[in-house]
C-alpha cells in the first residue's frame, strides 16, 4: 500500500511540474511576440516584407453603349446612349528578373531584424493586340496606356528607379494605377489605335529594401527569376520552389522558371487578388498565401526563441527521468525522499528553461545553454548530496543530468534528425532502467518499504 501511495505522489508531482513548464512556454511565446512587434516597428519606419510583381500593360478606353433609361420611380422610359469607361489588362510575354539580396541587420532593443537591399533588374517583353472596334458600334476612344509595377512597400525604394522602354527613358510616377495599390506606373508616349499590334520591351533598374522576406508575382507567360545573396540560410517558400539552387556557407543562388500554364497568377490578378496582403503569411511559413507567388525568406537557423521552445518540450521528460531515478533509490536503497524534495528538484529542472531563454537574448545560444545547464546541474548536485546523504550519489545524479543536457543540445542543433535522436534517447533511458531493475523483486521491495528504513550514515 505504501508503495502504491508513493507512486501516486510521484505521479502527482510530475503533473504538478507541468504547471511551471507551461508558464515558461507562455513566456517564450510572449518574447516571440515581442520580437514580431520589433519587426513591425522597424517595418513601419523603413520597409516591410516586400512583394514585387511583373509589369502589366494597362490600356484605358471609353465606349458608347446603349442602355435602358428609367425615371425616378425606376420605370423604363426608353433607351439612351451613354459613355462607359474600362481598361484592358495585358501581361508580358516574358519576364526576366535578376538581382542580388544584400543582407544587413537592424536592432531594436534586444532584437535583431534581418533586412535586405535588393539591387536588380526586371525586363519584360510585350506582344499584344488592342481589340478592334465592333462592327456597327460607335468607335471606342482609347486613352494613354501605362505600364504598372506592383510593389508592396514603396518606402523601400532607394534612389530613383530607372525605366527604359525600347531603349528610351520613361518617367515613373507614384502608384500602381492598375488596382489603386502600392507601386509605380509610367504613361506611354505613343498613341494606341484599335486593332493595332503593340510590341515593346521594358527594363526597370531598381534598388529595393525589405524585411526578412521577398515575394515575386509571376504575371508573364514565361517568368524567369534569378537571385543570389551572401545570406547562407535561405528558406524557399510560396507556390514555386527554385528550378535550381545552390546554398553555400558564404551565401546562395537560386533560379526559378514559371509558366503561366502552371500558375493562376494572371487570373488571380484580374480578379483583384494582390500579393501584398499575403506576404506576411508567407513570412510565417504558411504554404497557402492566397496567390501564386515565388518567395524567399532570410531565416535565422539559431533563433533563440525557436530553440528555447523546442527545448522546453523535453522538460517533462527530464522531470520524469529524474523522479524515476529518485524513486528507484528510495525503494531499492532504503532512502527516504520527501515529496517537497522531489518538487524542489523538479522546479530546478524547470527553471533551466527560463534561464536559457533569458541568457539567449543577450549572448549566443550555445553559451547560454552551457551557462544555464552548469548552473542548474551544479545546484541540483549540491542539493542532492545532502538529500541522498552522499556526495558520490549527489554528483553521480548531476553527471547523469549533464549527459541528458548534452543529449538535448544535440537534439536542438540537429533539426533534421531531432525525432530519431529523441526516440533513441528515450529508448536508451528505458532500456537502462529495465536492465538495472531486471533482477529486482518488487514484491520484496514493497514489503521492505512498509517498514521505516533506518537512516544511512553520511559519507
Amino acid at each position: 500500500m505504501r508503495l502504491m501511495l508513493k507512486i501516486l505522489v510521484v505521479a502527482g508531482l510530475s503533473l504538478a511540474i507541468l504547471i511551471p513548464l507551461v508558464l515558461i512556454r507562455a513566456v517564450i511565446h510572449d518574447r516571440e511576440q515581442h520580437r514580431q512587434a520589433a519587426v513591425a516597428r522597424i517595418a513601419s519606419s523603413e520597409a516591410g516584407a516586400q512583394t514585387l510583381g511583373a509589369p502589366v500593360l494597362i490600356v484605358p478606353y471609353t465606349e458608347r453603349v446603349e442602355v435602358e433609361d428609367t425615371d425616378a420611380q425606376g420605370r423604363p422610359v426608353g433607351r439612351v446612349w451613354r459613355d462607359r469607361s474600362g481598361t484592358w489588362t495585358f501581361f508580358p510575354r516574358t519576364m526576366d528578373m535578376s538581382g542580388t539580396l544584400s543582407p544587413y541587420l537592424r536592432h531594436l532593443g534586444l532584437h535583431e531584424v534581418r533586412m535586405y537591399a535588393l539591387g536588380g533588374q526586371v525586363a519584360a517583353d510585350f506582344d499584344v493586340r488592342i481589340p478592334a472596334d465592333v462592327d456597327g458600334a460607335p468607335p471606342r476612344t482609347i486613352g494613354t496606356p501605362w505600364i504598372s509595377y506592383s510593389i508592396a512597400d514603396v518606402r523601400g525604394l532607394r534612389g530613383t528607379p530607372r525605366l527604359r522602354v525600347d531603349g528610351a527613358g520613361v518617367a515613373l510616377k507614384q502608384g500602381a494605377m492598375s488596382d489603386g495599390g502600392s507601386g509605380l506606373h509610367a504613361p506611354m508616349a505613343q498613341p494606341v489605335r484599335a486593332g493595332a499590334a503593340l510590341r515593346m520591351r521594358s527594363v526597370l533598374d531598381f534598388e529595393l529594401t525589405g524585411a526578412e522576406s521577398l515575394a515575386v508575382l509571376p504575371l508573364a507567360d514565361e517568368n524567369r527569376v534569378s537571385l543570389d545573396s551572401a545570406w547562407p540560410h535561405p528558406q524557399f517558400n510560396g507556390r514555386f520552389l527554385p528550378r535550381s539552387r545552390e546554398v553555400r556557407a558564404d551565401g546562395f543562388s537560386a533560379q526559378w522558371t514559371v509558366s503561366s500554364l502552371a500558375s493562376d497568377a494572371q487570373l488571380q490578378y484580374r480578379n483583384g487578388t494582390r500579393a501584398q496582403a499575403h506576404t506576411a503569411a508567407m513570412l510565417r511559413g504558411q504554404g497557402d498565401v492566397g496567390i501564386d507567388v515565388l518567395g524567399i525568406s532570410l531565416v535565422d537557423p539559431v533563433d533563440a526563441y525557436t530553440r528555447a521552445d523546442r527545448a522546453s518540450k523535453y522538460g517533462i521528460v527530464f522531470v520524469l527521468l529524474t523522479f524515476t531515478a529518485f524513486f528507484m533509490f528510495e525503494m531499492m536503497r532504503g532512502l527516504r525522499i520527501h515529496p517537497i524534495q522531489y518538487g524542489l528538484v523538479g522546479l530546478a529542472l524547470a527553471i533551466f528553461f527560463l534561464l536559457l531563454l533569458g541568457l539567449s537574448e543577450h549572448v549566443a545560444f550555445a553559451w547560454s545553454y552551457l551557462a544555464a545547464s552548469v548552473a542548474c546541474i551544479g545546484l541540483i548536485g549540491v542539493y542532492l548530496s545532502a538529500v541522498l546523504r552522499s556526495r558520490l550519489r549527489g554528483f553521480g545524479f548531476a553527471a547523469g543530468l549533464a549527459l541528458l543536457y548534452a543529449a538535448l543540445y544535440g537534439l536542438l542543433v540537429s533539426e533534421d534528425n531531432a525525432l530519431v535522436l529523441g526516440a533513441g534517447l528515450l529508448f536508451v533511458c528505458l532500456a537502462a532502467i529495465m536492465l538495472v531493475t531486471r533482477h529486482v523483486d518488487w514484491y520484496q521491495v514493497a514489503a521492505t518499504s512498509a517498514s521505516t528504513p533506518p537512516p544511512l550514515p553520511k559519507h
